[in-house]
């Protein structure tokens, strides 16, 4: 994690750090391709939006992302960066981010949740595509 993926001004949370660190592991190919690993990673009432308009349950993600953007060990892989995260309460992560799969961009918005266990899972996501020359650098 680079500086510019922090605020400077504040050390970030212990609970920022390890949302970042699981919404990075579901960009792995690995984990994508493992429906045991992504429903590790994904609260049972898990909803998104994704890039595409499409809404997506729990169920449905964990059957679709290995075709997915990043499923395939040999396709373009996903680039994060610029993450930005808020404990919004105890056990509670908001994180916003970018992506890139080739040229497209998108703006990522993710809420983790700690579980009874004391993972962190991931609650819902959204994707926003970013139009074509306005991505953040």
């Amino acid at each position: 994690m680079t500086p510019s993926d922090q605020h400077a001004q504040e050390p970030q949370h212990p609970d920022v750090t390890e949302a970042i660190v699981r919404e990075r592991s579901l960009h792995d190919p690995a984990v994508r391709r493992s429906g045991p690993l992504t429903e590790s990673l994904l609260d049972p009432g898990f909803t998104e939006v994704g890039a595409s308009g499409r809404r997506w349950t729990r169920a449905e993600m964990v059957a679709a992302l290995p075709t997915l953007h990043g499923g395939d060990g040999d396709a373009v892989p996903i680039t994060a960066e610029h993450f930005e995260g808020t404990v919004l309460a105890p056990g509670i992560v908001h994180l916003t981010y970018v992506t890139r799969v080739g040229d497209a961009h998108a703006h990522r918005s993710s809420i983790w949740r700690r579980d009874a266990a004391g993972e962190f899972r991931l609650l819902y996501h959204q994707g926003t595509p970013v139009p074509d020359g306005t991505a953040r650098s």
